[in-house]
C-alpha cells in the first residue's frame, strides 16, 4: 500500500503522521514524503517515510505517473496558497482531481473552520485515519 503524506515548513504535522503510521503499520505500508521544501522533506524522511519528494513540479508529476493508495495532510493541501504559500494551485488540483482516498485534517487556520471538529484533537484525528487505513489494508490485499 503506497501512502503519501504530504506537507511544507517544518513538517511538523508531516512527521507526526509518518512516525504513528510506522509505529502502527510497520513495513506493510510504503510511505512517500512529498514536502514543498526540503526541510520537510527531509524530516518526514527522518520519522520513518520511505522515500521523498520535492517541490512542485516533482510532487506534481509523481502524483500524476504513481500508484497512490491515499494521501494524508492538513486541509491547505486543497487550497491554493495553502500552507503558508507552499502550495500551488497545480499541486492542489492534482490533489485534488487524484483517485484516491484523501485524509484531511481540519486545521483552524486561515479563517477555516468545519463544524463539528472543535472537539478533535490532532492525535485523535490521526488515530481515525489509522484506524481507516487498516480496513482498507485488509480491503487491499482481499483484492491482490
Amino acid at each position: 500500500m503506497n501512502i503519501v503524506v504530504i506537507d511544507g515548513q517544518g513538517a511538523g504535522l508531516g512527521q507526526t503522521i509518518v512516525k504513528k503510521l510506522r509505529k502502527e503499520l510497520g513495513k506493510s505500508i510504503f510511505i512517500i514524503a512529498l514536502g514543498t521544501n526540503i526541510a520537510a522533506a527531509n524530516n518526514m524522511i527522518k520519522a520513518g517515510a520511505n522515500k521523498s519528494i520535492i517541490g512542485e513540479k516533482d510532487i506534481h508529476s509523481f502524483l500524476k505517473e504513481e500508484e497512490i493508495n491515499c494521501i494524508i495532510g492538513p486541509i491547505g493541501i486543497l487550497c491554493n496558497g495553502g500552507i503558508n504559500g507552499e502550495i500551488t494551485s497545480k499541486v492542489c488540483g492534482t490533489i485534488f482531481e487524484i483517485n484516491c482516498t484523501k485524509y484531511i485534517i481540519p486545521l483552524q487556520k486561515h479563517g477555516i473552520y468545519i463544524p463539528g471538529t472543535r472537539d478533535l484533537q490532532i492525535k485523535e484525528i490521526i488515530e481515525e485515519i489509522i484506524s481507516d487505513i487498516k480496513k482498507n489494508i485488509k480491503n487491499v490485499r482481499l483484492d491482490a
